[in-house]
């Protein structure tokens, strides 16, 4: 189907590769953030704010 067009442009399959590896990166350290924040937090505190 866009074979039809007379510019094309070939998208290297490593770049899939690395935006998936770099968003599952990102997702991995954001995630282990808030765990690690939230084991550590005190649970006293978030008991009296109850």
């Amino acid at each position: 189907m866009l074979q039809q067009y007379d510019y094309r442009i070939e998208v290297p399959v490593v770049v899939f590769i690395v935006t998936g590896l770099l968003a599952l990166t990102i997702t991995l350290l954001t995630v282990s953030y808030q765990a690690l924040r939230a084991a550590s937090a005190d649970p006293v505190r978030s008991l009296r704010a109850e």
